[in-house]
């Protein structure tokens, strides 16, 4: 069921890009002023907008009925792990499975955006993008142009106000336990905002693993490859004055690899068995 879960997450991710995807497509509404304003489609358009985010209704609806009837008999409870604290949902319940459909769709989609938002951070210094990094910039729209330190901040505040705002439902159908002041409230939305930045650990070493193997293998003129190598340049830019190149092997990659595994994988659990070997938790009540 975990799995059929997370494939569903990407499939309504994929509508959801496909939606935001229209409004960039030029022959959608041209103008006879310019030479693409002349240009029309051969043939009709077959998803309209409005189509495809029904499409994501009703997948995040039907899977919540899916949830309720299947997860009981497969022995199966709905869990949302947002490191600091699982999530468990009554998945007997069609309220409870429903939020959990939604809940699971849309932790996926905030990490899809907080990759694409880390990636438009990184690239930002380069003064000819290409298409790739454009795409990618018209994504998040004008967040793309935001200071970098309001950029690093967005997606703190967004995951902990969503946090605070789900904070009455999830009480109500005793998801999570009431906290004992409004303080405690703040530091757990703080700490479910941390750790989406902790989501990095598998996606950064993905770049630089890319950008490793293009290195030393001919893989052809691409606007991706050629991103994928910019960006994987910057990310490495602090180790650039380290001796970490041997012949004609560059180390760079797989120790920024090491850094970013003893930083966002290793030491976060290791404070945390540190905690727990006090008898003391991270998670405020």
């Amino acid at each position: 069921m975990g799995l059929i879960d997370l494939i569903l997450n990407f499939v309504g991710v994929l509508l959801w890009l496909s939606w935001r995807s229209i409004r960039f497509d030029p022959l959608i509404e041209t103008t006879p002023a310019t030479l693409i304003g002349t240009l029309r489609r051969a043939g009709p358009r077959r998803l309209q907008g409005w189509q495809l985010l029904a499409g994501l209704a009703m997948l995040l609806v039907l899977r919540g009925v899916l949830y309720q009837q299947v997860g009981p008999e497969a022995d199966w409870t709905p869990k949302l792990n947002l490191f600091f604290v699982v999530l468990a949902f009554r998945g007997n319940l069609f309220l409870p499975a429903l939020l959990f459909s939604v809940l699971s769709f849309a932790r996926v989609l905030i990490i899809c955006y907080f990759w694409v938002l880390v990636l438009v951070i990184i690239s930002r210094r380069n003064t000819q993008p290409n298409p790739v990094l454009k795409l990618l910039r018209l994504h998040i729209g004008p967040v793309a142009r935001w200071p970098w330190l309001a950029q690093v901040l967005l997606p703190l505040a967004l995951v902990a106000g969503l946090w605070l705002a789900l904070y009455p439902l999830l009480v109500q159908l005793e998801i999570t336990g009431r906290v004992r002041s409004f303080a405690h409230l703040v530091e757990q939305s703080a700490l479910v905002g941390t750790a989406l930045y902790l989501s990095l650990q598998f996606f950064l070493p993905v770049v630089l693993f890319l950008h490793l193997i293009s290195s030393y293998v001919y893989v052809g003129a691409n606007a991706l490859w050629d991103f994928v190598g910019a960006t994987a340049r910057n990310l490495l830019a602090p180790l650039r004055g380290l001796p970490l190149r041997v012949a004609r092997f560059d180390f760079a990659p797989i120790v920024g690899v090491v850094l970013i595994f003893l930083l966002l994988h290793w030491l976060p659990r290791l404070i945390l068995r540190e905690l727990a070997g006090r008898k003391l938790s991270a998670w405020p009540q």
